[in-house]
């Protein structure tokens, strides 16, 4: 029996660990407005951090945390849970959840939603591991075309998906909630007579904090605050050390999104620069661009698609596509000379919020109740 009290149950699966990722924390109150009892499952991890949600969340260590070994513990413990859990529909997030999720959906013949956060099997990950990318592009191109539902965060990633498998996909950008806009000076206390270069997400490949770390020298009373944690850290936080730069440079870990806030709102600058490895960031449109614009703070971002209609659009920042330490340097300074005014970004914020995108998502949660389901694989 799958029903608790004549209410259905969404399973809701990722791999991470449930703490930082809001488009996913959006998803299940989606879920929760359409009646359904939520269940969120990811995993715990050495640092993550406490939870507190108004649903229910499952988070389980893992032997592996990274690699072939962790997904497939992954996929096989997941398959196992959806396979015996009560559930109505099951909301797959990413590739690395698909796997578990399409097969216990079409063993039990249950609705299933896919979100496709980005183009997955084009991230720089595994765009520099060939090998390991055919593994994810057969998994994708045998799944894929027997989906129902598929959602993806841009136009862009929509068309290639389009283009590629000839299916529907629905567009539901990864923005955050309307927050009226609140001054903070928690960096300004933190860095007196300093101004603040912000990257708030994934400390990772092509992100282009080693350009900007390069430039630092260069700026007087600047430094870069970087919140959050990934595969590059390490890295980064070693050739910081080289440069001696420990005084420009802070690593601030990862941030619950009421404290992000706060760090964001009292930034002068706020980075956006990738690298292009790959078609998924050439197309991404990250929420820190959104993050930003409702703390009122310009972004320094890279001129590919997505953002550059943002950008351009509102006037929320400036576009860069070369990343010298010198033209960094110079295209920083202007900024902080030349603040824009903040009357930029009062009614984007306002349109550009996650209670509009959140009606498009209600509107096809609702649809899933008439679909039929197919069982063939």
């Amino acid at each position: 029996m799958s029903k608790v009290n004549n209410i259905k149950t969404a399973i809701v699966c990722v791999t991470n660990d449930l703490t930082t990722d809001q488009r996913v924390h959006k998803t299940c109150l989606a879920l929760q407005k359409a009646g359904y009892r939520v269940v969120e499952t990811g995993r715990v991890l050495p640092d993550s951090l406490p939870l507190t949600r108004p649903y229910r969340t499952r988070r389980k260590k893992h032997f592996f945390n990274s690699g072939a070994l962790f997904y497939a513990e992954y996929n096989l413990r997941l398959f196992f849970y959806l396979l015996l859990a009560r559930v109505d529909l099951i909301f797959a997030n990413d590739l690395d959840t698909l796997p578990a999720a399409f097969l216990a959906a079409k063993i039990r013949r249950k609705k299933l939603i896919y979100d496709t956060h980005e183009y997955f099997t084009e991230v720089p990950e595994l765009v520099t591991r060939p090998k390991i990318q055919r593994i994810w592009q057969k998994i994708e191109r045998f799944i894929f075309p027997k989906l129902n539902i598929i959602i993806t965060v841009n136009n862009s990633i929509a068309a290639l998906y389009e283009e590629k498998y000839n299916k529907k996909i629905t567009v539901v950008r990864n923005i955050p909630l309307y927050k009226p806009f609140v001054k903070s000076e928690l960096l300004q206390t933190m860095f007196p007579n300093k101004k603040t270069l912000l990257y708030q997400g994934a400390i990772n490949l092509g992100r282009g904090l080693e350009y900007v770390i390069d430039a630092l020298p260069l700026l007087d009373d600047v430094v870069l605050a970087v919140i959050g944690a990934g595969d590059i850290e390490n890295d980064l936080k070693a050739k910081v050390k080289h440069l001696h730069l420990e005084d420009k440079v802070h690593f601030l870990g990862k941030k619950t999104p009421e404290e992000l806030y706060k760090f964001t709102a009292s930034a002068h600058i706020g980075l956006c620069l990738l690298e292009d490895l790959g078609l998924n960031y050439h197309y991404a449109l990250p929420n820190r661009i959104f993050d930003y614009m409702q703390a009122q703070i310009p972004v320094l971002a890279t001129d590919f698609p997505e953002i550059e209609k943002v950008v351009n659009t509102y006037h929320t920042g400036v576009l860069i596509n070369h990343y010298e330490p010198k033209y960094i340097a110079e295209i920083i300074d202007k900024m902080l000379k030349n603040p824009i005014d903040k009357v930029h970004f009062e009614q984007p914020a306002k349109e550009l919020c996650w209670e509009n995108e959140e009606k498009i998502l209600l509107n096809l949660i609702n649809k899933t109740d008439a679909l039929h389901i197919n069982t063939d694989i």
